[in-house]
């Protein structure tokens, strides 16, 4: 049986980080700038390069300073005093869990730069059966869609197996999750604990929508393509 890769999204798919991230941003900028950052980038579903970009943008501050921001924020993030709770969503770990039992592969695929994803998943106890080296983060590309062709060569080089198309699996809140999974032949799950309703991840064409992830057996159906006992098959 061929090896399966769920790739994760992080915030409001597996956390709440009640803006940890932009408060980051925001000590960054100060530190780099000497002010205040006044205004953020859209962020739900895009990577932190692309979010810096167009923050740095907003403030006046050229595109050539994105690389030294994403560099600055990494040694922030993984530092020891950063503050904040981070809080893992009703059912993530036994989800998590159900999909380690079942053999899947797991790990991220986020728009969060790795030292700030890794840190917001330890804060919210969620580490466990996640391989961080095998996922893809939002310092690689400002497109998601990339993220996914960059986290199917970590997974394979870390297992020597092929992720190719449905062998794939994005699990994520927004309709850019769906967009990168269906452009690089991936397999979809939307989930509405974020923004965005189930209607909307439907209609953005998630093969299938969950409300959230409390019901593991319902995770695993979803992930897999295979109907539970008594119930019909996924629609789309």
């Amino acid at each position: 049986m061929a090896e399966l890769l769920v790739l994760w999204d992080v915030d409001y798919t597996l956390v709440a980080a009640d803006g940890l991230g932009t408060r980051l941003y925001e000590v960054v900028f100060l530190e780099m700038f000497g002010r205040e950052l006044t205004a953020v980038a859209p962020k739900a579903g895009r990577t932190d390069r692309a979010i810096v970009g167009d923050t740095l943008a907003l403030a006046g501050v050229a595109r050539d300073q994105v690389d030294p921001f994403l560099a600055r924020l990494a040694r922030v993030a993984a530092g020891d005093a950063v503050p904040g709770e981070v809080r893992p969503l009703p059912g993530a770990a036994a989800a998590i869990a159900a999909l380690a039992a079942a053999g899947f592969r797991q790990s991220v695929l986020t728009g969060n730069i790795g030292p700030l994803a890794a840190l917001k998943l330890d804060r919210a106890g969620l580490r466990d059966h996640l391989d961080l080296a095998a996922g893809a983060y939002g310092d690689t590309h400002e497109v998601r869609a990339e993220l996914v062709t960059a986290a199917r060569a970590a997974a394979a080089r870390r297992y020597g197996a092929d992720f190719s198309g449905a062998r794939t699996i994005l699990v994520g809140d927004t309709p850019l999750d769906v967009e990168a999974a269906l452009a690089t032949g991936a397999r979809v799950v939307g989930v509405a604990t974020g923004s965005y309703s189930a209607a909307e991840l439907a209609a953005a064409g998630a093969h299938v929508v969950l409300p959230g992830l409390t019901d593991a057996g319902a995770v695993l159906a979803a992930v897999t393509g295979s109907p539970r006992e008594g119930e019909a098959a996924p629609v789309r």
